[in-house]
């Protein structure tokens, strides 16, 4: 794929006209719609077999435990095999597990099982995919679209798969609705080996070999590596906080449960026209330079929790704060070149694993301070803490930066 300048403004369009990147693109949509449908599915499935409240929870919660295990465990086989064999196997094995849950047989601690075995191998299939997508589209503004991309997908897939998930529910039973999500894992899987080239191993792919820990430990070598990841990582524990605090919110202003669902869909529909903004109508130089001051301001719309607003004051605050992350385009780009190929698999690996469990992190600690405060206090605090954290590492990134002159 040609390569984009930094004044100029591509857009989607550019990313999307490469028949390989089309093929992922399409993967991507067809297995995160396949998950979502399975979480929901599964859910009730387990609910209706047992009658447990706590067992449907525990299912769901399910899918993020195991993340921590399998991204730290999996991340160098990122980089030790060819990305094509490791996305599809991962999908195969996905497939799988989707199908053994439609299995009339299959128990409950089975369902469990094969929930933990999807959720092992999640990281590694999305830290392969992002590191892949630099040989896809080229490591420069190709990738950073093309990561936006795919991040939009999976929040459209999430605001619209719960809702298809809950469709599919009411003409078909669970394990029906499990048939469908293995039907698409294993078209996903097709479109990989068939849609995507297959290239080697990455050079240098050998130190691959090294134990987990000192796998982590080439990632967290480089000072300008760690606060960049930690930039990834730590935001996202503090605006997760409002939306995993909505619904007593919402019970506390009494506003009606289709207030709720509205609510809800502010911050990932910010989120997702903040990419799109940024995407479509910046250079790669502009995103660049607005990187630091979005990321500063991104919290800041929390702060108007201290008022205790109504429906309309949230909805505006989250759609700020959805917008803002738009820096995270420019971010991309600086990750991407800070680290080196021969670790890129793993440091995608690692980047997602922390990332998702984090947010789950962040979403039970906002439960716990919700206990002893009131929650439009516990949301403004949020706001407080997590402006001063992203200055903090804005300030640490800055001195990492190489002066002017320096040699290479």
């Amino acid at each position: 794929m040609a390569s984009v300048d930094q004044n100029t403004t591509p857009g989607y369009r550019f990313v999307l006209a490469g028949g390989e990147f089309r093929a992922v693109f399409v993967a991507h949509l067809m297995s995160v719609l396949g998950l979502v449908v399975a979480e929901i599915s599964l859910t009730v499935l387990v609910y209706r077999v047992t009658g447990s409240p706590l067992m449907s929870a525990l299912t769901f919660a399910l899918g993020f435990l195991p993340y921590v295990l399998g991204g730290t465990l999996l991340a160098g086989i990122a980089d030790r095999y060819p990305a094509r064999r490791v996305l599809v196997t991962c999908d195969l094995v996905c497939a799988v597990c989707a199908a053994a849950m439609v299995l009339p047989g299959t128990p409950v601690a089975g369902l469990l099982v094969l929930r933990c075995a999807m959720a092992f191998v999640a990281p590694l299939f999305q830290g392969t995919r992002n590191a892949s997508l630099a040989d896809v589209l080229g490591p420069g503004e190709a990738f950073v679209l093309g990561r936006s991309l795919l991040r939009m997908v999976a929040q459209s897939a999430q605001l619209v798969g719960f809702g298809l998930g809950g469709l599919l529910l009411t003409v078909l039973a669970p394990r029906g609705a499990l048939a469908l999500t293995a039907t698409g894992l294993l078209a996903s899987a097709l479109l990989l080996r068939f849609g995507t080239a297959d290239r080697p191993a990455r050079t240098g792919a050998r130190t691959s070999r090294s134990t987990p820990l000192a796998g982590l430990g080439a990632v967290f070598g480089d000072r300008r590596r760690r606060v960049l990841i930690l930039l990834f990582w730590l935001p996202p524990v503090f605006v997760v906080v409002p939306e995993a605090l909505l619904a007593p919110y919402a019970d506390d202003i009494g506003v009606s449960t289709a207030l709720l669902g509205l609510m809800l869909c502010a911050l990932p529909v910010g989120t997702i026209a903040g990419e799109l903004w940024a995407g479509s109508a910046l250079t790669a130089r502009t995103r660049s330079r607005i990187t630091a001051p979005l990321a500063s301001v991104g919290m800041l719309p929390l702060l108007g929790y201290a008022l205790r607003p109504g429906v309309v004051g949230v909805l505006v605050a989250l759609l700020l704060a959805g917008l803002a992350h738009a820096y995270t385009l420019g971010l991309d780009r600086m990750y991407l070149d800070a680290v080196p190929e021969e670790l890129r698999g793993r440091a995608m690996t690692v980047l997602s694993t922390g990332l998702m469990t984090l947010q789950g992190v962040g979403m039970a600690l906002a439960g716990v301070a919700a206990e002893f405060w009131p929650v439009h206090v516990v949301v403004t605090g949020s706001g407080v803490l997590g402006t001063a954290v992203v200055l903090l590492l804005l300030a640490r990134l800055r001195a990492t930066a190489e002066p002017v002159g320096a040699e290479a």
